[in-house]
């Protein structure tokens, strides 16, 4: 029995996978790294800030023989501000489904507090989950570990195991995997593509959705 629902947000609430990937590669392509499309998706696509920062830092020590923090922070966050500000939208039909969802529900996301907030409420998303709206900063781990969704659980007063998680990533689905939690793959967002598809599938999520007008009436069902 399902008693909650438990929203990604990037890829999945608002369609920012796609220009996070795209400011991210110029930045790191601007400095001497850069990345095959497909493997930069697949390696980093769900972290946190901190851990996606981790694992550049470690590449650029081993590929660039420097630390590469400094340079790259400022110009990320630029180019955040201004692809939120000037081109966010939401994914196609979220607004209308998730109003129309009868159960308790809550957005789990690996965005800092204040960005996620940013987006949630530039697409007219946020009154519609807040307060329980969890960033990787109400946790010590971030996805894959379940710490992120237990959370979630835990403000809204479900069991884990009535849970179900809405996610477009492979860190996302092994969060929820790990929480006890039903997981359904999301590949709505303008990023995915049929290896984000397979990649879902493979790690044995309980149904691939492929859009809002699917998922919507899906949700409204349970």
């Amino acid at each position: 029995m399902i008693s909650a629902v438990i929203f990604d947000c990037d890829g999945v609430l608002v369609d920012s996978e796609v220009l996070a990937h795209e400011v991210e590669t110029k930045v790191l392509a601007s400095i001497g790294l850069h990345y095959d499309a497909q493997e930069f998706k697949a390696r980093f696509m769900g972290l946190s800030d901190k851990a996606f920062l981790t694992a550049l830092e470690v590449d650029g020590v081993a590929r660039l023989g420097r630390s590469i923090i400094a340079e790259i922070r400022e110009p990320l966050e630029a180019g955040y501000r201004q692809a939120i500000e000037e081109r966010l939208v939401e994914v196609p039909g979220a607004l209308t489904d998730i109003k129309a969802v009868r159960h308790a529900k809550a957005v789990g996301s690996s965005s800092t507090t204040k960005r996620l907030e940013e987006k949630l409420r530039k697409v007219g998303h946020w009154d519609h989950f807040a307060p329980h709206v969890y960033s990787s900063e109400h946790v010590t781990r971030s996805k894959p570990a379940p710490d992120l969704f237990l959370h979630a659980a835990n403000g809204l007063g479900i069991n884990p195991a009535h849970c179900l998680v809405i996610e477009d990533s492979v860190m996302g689905v092994r969060a929820a995997q790990a929480a006890g939690m039903r997981v359904w793959g999301f590949v709505g967002g303008s990023h995915n593509d049929d290896r984000s598809r397979a990649a879902l599938r493979d790690i044995g999520v309980d149904r691939i959705v492929e859009d809002w007008r699917q998922a919507g009436p899906l949700l409204v069902s349970l």
